[in-house]
């Protein structure tokens, strides 16, 4: 009888619900661009979630945004002065507020890329699938430049909440080393920006591989479970 009611559960599965199965299913190799948008939302959704939690930009080592930093590399001459200036205790806790606003940013920036995401135009889906997070690298080269602009005032907003813009405009005028260093509401901003969304991606690609890898998330386990797999 046992035997009887596990084939009718199959049965109804794979028959009657077959259909309802198939479309959770992704297209082949994510070949469908509307297979490759959903992937991706789904990824950038659960990225922004974890990093909007509390101390998560600052609790990765990975993607911890550091002092404000002048040109695209990390450190140079101002990483060195601020970094002196960490070291003699003057910036305790303001890279704490940083990542802070960062997250906060982050916790507001679902829409942002859920509309990038939609205007993404699939031209060339065999090299986006040829990669583990080949959905990320296209989003980034794609839409990076609109991401940051529409990124830029949520961070702007978090930073003046935080208090992180007066700490600065103090120790300026209390420190001759930091104001040499030519920090500006501007600069702060776009450097926080700037790191803020090397995080938002670095996590975006790790949830679109794990997603890949397992498509149907707890549907899939539900399954395995119903078929005793």
């Amino acid at each position: 009888m046992a035997a009887n009611l596990n084939w009718n559960r199959r049965d109804i599965l794979l028959g009657t619900g077959a259909l309802g199965i198939a479309a959770m299913l992704p297209a082949p190799a994510y070949a469908q661009g509307l297979s490759l948008t959903s992937l991706l939302g789904k990824a950038s959704d659960s990225a922004l979630d974890q990093l909007a939690q509390p101390g998560a930009f600052y609790g990765d080592e990975a993607i911890r945004i550091g002092l404000p930093i002048i040109g695209k590399k990390r450190g140079g001459l101002l990483g060195s002065i601020l970094g002196a200036g960490r070291k003699l205790g003057i910036l305790d806790g303001v890279t704490r507020r940083i990542n802070d606003a960062a997250g906060i940013a982050a916790g507001e920036a679902k829409p942002i890329f859920r509309d990038a995401i939609g205007d993404l135009s699939i031209t060339d889906a065999p090299g986006i699938i040829s990669k583990g997070d080949g959905g990320t690298r296209y989003l980034r080269s794609s839409a990076n430049d609109t991401l940051q602009g529409k990124l830029s005032p949520l961070v702007d907003s978090a930073l003046e909440e935080l208090g992180v813009y007066g700490e600065f405009e103090k120790l300026s005028s209390q420190h001759r080393f930091i104001s040499a260093a030519g920090l500006n509401r501007e600069r702060i901003n776009s450097s926080v920006t700037d790191q803020g969304l090397d995080g938002i991606f670095s996590y975006i690609g790790k949830e679109e591989r794990a997603f890949r890898k397992n498509p149907l998330g707890d549907v899939g386990k539900a399954l395995g479970d119903i078929f005793g797999n």
